[in-house]
């Protein structure tokens, strides 16, 4: 098993105790003790908490992402995640800018991209994925 980044969607799978999900997160920890989630992941949770005035769940996130790791966008994902939205442009297959920042943040760190959401990830060269809602 390699280390790996969590998306937003399998977080949220996570949250709601999705069985699947729950079984992989606790395999995971065995090995990594901790669980990478992206900046962008960080701000589509506290956005959609915030909207919805959730501050049960908002304080249960921040105890979450206390004991794991919130990966940074770098020159380095940037420039990566650039080169991605370049490609898929020139292709004619674009995909969301956001998807594109996540996944930018995964390879720049070595990390397989774990998501429900493999209509668009798997367009993107480079970046591997795995779904654990499955």
């Amino acid at each position: 098993m390699k280390p790996a980044l969590i998306d937003t969607n399998i977080l949220s799978f996570f949250f709601r105790n999705h069985t699947l999900v729950v079984e992989h997160f606790q395999a995971y920890l065995r090995k990594y003790q901790q669980i990478n989630i992206s900046i962008i992941t960080y701000y589509e949770i506290i956005s959609g908490l915030k909207h919805r005035d959730a501050q049960k769940q908002l304080t249960f996130f921040w105890e979450f992402v206390a004991h794991n790791t919130v990966l940074p966008l770098t020159t380095k994902s940037t420039i990566i995640s650039a080169d991605i939205y370049a490609n898929l442009r020139n292709k004619g297959t674009p995909v969301d800018d956001i998807d594109i920042l996540i996944a930018g943040i995964a390879i720049a760190n070595d990390l397989i991209l774990v998501t429900n959401n493999q209509r668009d990830f798997e367009k993107i060269e480079g970046l591997e994925i795995e779904d654990w809602s499955q």
